[in-house]
């Protein structure tokens, strides 16, 4: 079946099972492999995507659920890596291994957009994507920084 996505502002119809992860669609199909596989029943975050703005674990979304929607990945922010929350990553070098730090940028960054100063109890409460390697406080040291670097982008 033929499912009509968009990813990153771009078009993409890709013959699929309407009920493939759309996961796997953007790494398999679409070609885009920032986005990460791990736990594969949504409970680490390493897949998290945006569908209409809104933050999910698409290793649990069949894709068909993203039909005629809007879908941003890692790739999507900004074609230098100079979005506010990745500019934020690199100054509190947050990436370990890196492997869940897609995913956790986009979490911080569906916080962010509710949210433009959260408190580190709130990023505590927002942001449940799991760290392997508990870089948890330079987590909430840059996703501060990236508050303030939106602001200022803002005004």
């Amino acid at each position: 079946m033929a499912i009509n996505l968009e990813v990153n502002g771009a078009s993409y119809s890709v013959e699929v099972d309407p009920q493939t992860p759309l996961l796997w669609v953007i790494r398999e199909q679409v070609g885009l492999t920032g986005t990460k596989f791990s736990c594969g029943i949504a409970q680490c975050g390493a897949c998290t995507v945006h569908l209409d703005g809104v933050p999910l674990r698409s290793c649990r979304v069949p894709v068909v659920a993203a039909e005629g929607k809007s879908v941003t990945t890692i790739e999507g922010l900004s074609r230098e890596g100079d979005h506010p929350v990745q500019v934020a990553w690199k100054e509190f070098d947050v990436p370990q291994c890196g492997y869940c730090q897609s995913g956790m940028i986009m979490a911080s960054l569906a916080l962010l957009e509710k949210n433009p100063n959260p408190t580190d109890a709130e990023i505590d409460t927002e942001i449940t994507n799991i760290c392997r390697c508990s870089t948890y406080h330079r987590v909430r040291q840059a996703i501060h920084r990236a508050a303030e670097l939106m602001q200022t982008r803002e005004a």
